[in-house]
């Protein structure tokens, strides 16, 4: 293969130098392309464009292929801890026993957040949607740690940072939780893993005792595993692109986290729902409105199905609903929303329709329908798959940190109008 790439712009011939991955992926480096010809490159939603080289996550969406460091995801999803892989995404290696439980530890000690945050919370208006409270809330973490927001600080300062982070996490997200309810906080438990605790916190009552289900344990795991990065896509971007600025963890973080809120990234699982819940509405036919998503005049669109990089197979969706199947079979859910949707599973696997234009169930389908059998309000799906994600987005932004990136600056084609004089305000028509 040749080392360049040539491009001609009105007749200069330009070489520019291609990069390759290690899983053989080839790039073509622009970054001297606008100094040599004058040009700049257009790509609408960056679909072609990589913004950066990173050593954390390989994902093939063609062949299904997802991998942390090197790591399958179907091997870590059945094998790892959650606190694992977030490791293994933030050091590069898995740890040693050792190195786990000094981790773990050191997560354990900090989980307890000031009591000054629930006079934050007190003060949101009732019903306020928790991703917004989840943005506030991480990013007002720097008023508590405000050592964090020197860019220059060593190592063992930084990694503090990213522990605490980790460590309060899960106790933020179920004071939302607990805050939307009107009940008192549960305060955490050091004796309890990372996945247990967050679920000890969400639905343990003060009144009475909490039986942990190894079950529902396990599938929290996994679900949170699945979730914990995937690439550069547009919540992972914006946590490299806020950083890059020199902002601190907290506030990095947070801008994530509200690109995640959207309904075309994080909020599709909370869309899967809602979907279904607007068929049950109608009748609860199934066949209706998968009729409806065959037919190209209806606007009607099938949420859950299908993905802008996994073109044959989400291999994460693969993983989870055998979880999908052990959680419902385990709590006995009577919910007609749930029977639409293994008849919407069922049609997407069989009907040559959906298998030809590979709609196929993804995580988004299957998670969903975990969180709602576990008993998670919709308006928390959200939150859940921020949880999973935070030791990918801790990863991205570390790893830019550390490779020195400049500040990120995007440039544009200006399509507006050339230049124009004023007119004074009383002299225009």
């Amino acid at each position: 293969m040749s080392e360049t790439a040539k491009i001609n712009i009105q007749g200069k011939e330009t070489e520019l130098p291609l990069i390759v991955g290690t899983e053989k992926e080839v790039g073509i480096d622009i970054s001297k392309l606008r100094v040599s010809t004058g040009a700049v490159t257009l790509d609408f939603g960056y679909k072609n464009t990589g913004s950066t080289t990173s050593d954390i996550t390989y994902l093939d969406g063609e062949k299904g292929i997802l991998r942390h460091r090197g790591y399958s995801i179907e091997e870590l999803a059945e094998k790892a801890e959650f606190l694992e892989i977030a490791y293994l995404l933030i050091h590069g290696e898995l740890p040693t026993k050792e190195e786990y439980n000094e981790w773990d530890n050191e997560i354990r000690r900090h989980t307890l957040v000031n009591g000054d945050i629930q006079n934050i919370f007190d003060a949101w208006p009732t019903g306020s949607h928790p991703m917004g409270q989840l943005i506030a809330m991480i990013s007002s973490l720097s008023s508590f740690y405000p050592e964090s927001l020197n860019p220059n600080a060593g190592e063992e300062a930084k990694m503090r940072t990213i522990t605490r982070l980790l460590a309060k996490m899960p106790t933020i997200c179920a004071m939302i939780s607990k805050n939307r309810l009107g009940h008192p906080l549960i305060y955490p438990q050091n004796k309890l893993t990372y996945v247990e605790n967050y679920l000890n916190m969400t639905f343990k009552h003060v009144t009475e005792d909490y039986e942990l289900d190894p079950i529902l344990v396990k599938a929290m795991n996994k679900l949170m595993i699945l979730h914990a990065d995937h690439e550069q896509n547009c919540s992972a971007s914006t946590v490299r692109l806020v950083g890059s600025s020199h902002a601190n963890l907290y506030a990095s973080i947070s801008a994530g986290i509200a690109a995640l809120w959207g309904p075309l990234h994080g909020g599709a699982n909370q869309k899967v729902i809602e979907m279904l819940e607007a068929i049950q509405a109608d009748g609860g036919d199934a066949q209706k409105y998968i009729d409806k998503a065959k037919d190209k005049n209806d606007p009607f669109r099938l949420m859950g199905f299908g993905h802008r990089v996994y073109k044959n197979f989400d291999p994460r969706a693969k993983i989870i609903k055998k979880s999908a199947d052990e959680v419902l079979a385990k709590l006995g859910v009577n919910d007609p929303t749930l029977a639409i949707a293994k008849k919407l599973e069922e049609a997407a696997l069989s009907d040559p329709y959906f298998i030809e234009r590979k709609l196929f169930p993804n995580v988004d389908f299957y998670s969903g329908i975990i969180y709602r059998a576990m008993g998670f309000p919709v308006e928390m799906f959200t939150v859940l798959f921020a949880l999973g994600r935070l030791p990918g987005w801790i990863a991205q932004w570390k790893e830019m940190m550390e490779d020195k990136h400049p500040i990120g600056r995007p440039r544009q084609i200006y399509t507006g109008p050339t230049t124009r004089a004023f007119v004074p305000m009383d002299q225009r028509g």
